[in-house]
């Protein structure tokens, strides 16, 4: 028998952010399932830097997320004058990760999501990316050659087409995949103590069918 999850998410999406301490939680809890991590596209290939609106309700929303989940959070205003919020390098390096090394992966994700969120670090560089990859035990030259490849945009363009297909478009998703068969643990953000209740009995259902 075959089970996992599937977490479908953004590195640079507030929500998922907040959700990292609850992937945190289910990880402990449930060692044996392997979590894999589909990049579902919360801006790619935006090009128009942040308009002043734009960080102002940024502000707002970001501030909900750190009053629901505890999470610490910067404002929008302590990015760069001329950020540009394109999500598509951050999900190419998840792909990246995902597919030089799956067990360093979570670690790049949130070194990611911390150096945004609580450093206002512009984690849409390419340099930033391998640092913070680096950081997290991958090979610098590996990453780079992997970065730039074409083959890596064609698989995270598969990871977007898949999510699209699922109709996903919200972050974070969370799915429980059981011999192919995929089960919506939840779509938004949740706490653990939500989750994983769910998650024990979609477990112990499993353990129930034979081998």
């Amino acid at each position: 028998m075959s089970q996992r999850l599937i977490y479908v998410m953004d590195p640079m999406c507030s929500w998922c952010w907040g959700f990292a301490p609850v992937i945190d939680a289910i990880q402990a809890a449930f060692p044996q399932l392997d979590l894999h991590l589909v990049p579902g596209g919360l801006r790619p290939g935006v090009t128009d830097p942040m308009q002043d609106s734009t960080r102002l309700a940024l502000a707002e929303h970001w501030q909900a997320v750190h009053a629901a989940t505890g999470q610490p959070v910067l404002t929008p205003d302590d990015l760069p004058a001329a950020f540009v919020y394109n999500t598509e390098p951050a999900c190419r390096a998840l792909v990246v990760g995902r597919e030089l090394d799956a067990g360093k992966l979570w670690a790049l994700v949130k070194a990611i999501q911390s150096a945004f969120y609580t450093q206002a670090i512009d984690v849409t560089q390419a340099g930033v990316l391998t640092d913070l990859a680096e950081g997290a035990g991958y090979s610098r030259n590996d990453f780079i050659e992997a970065f730039d490849a074409p083959e890596t945009r064609v698989m995270l363009a598969a990871d977007f087409a898949w999510v699209g297909d699922l109709g996903i478009s919200g972050f974070p998703t969370l799915l429980a995949e059981r011999n192919g068969q995929l089960a919506l643990l939840g779509n938004g953000y949740q706490p653990a103590a939500s989750l994983l209740p769910l998650l024990r009995r979609w477990v112990e259902a499993g353990d129930r069918l034979p081998d």
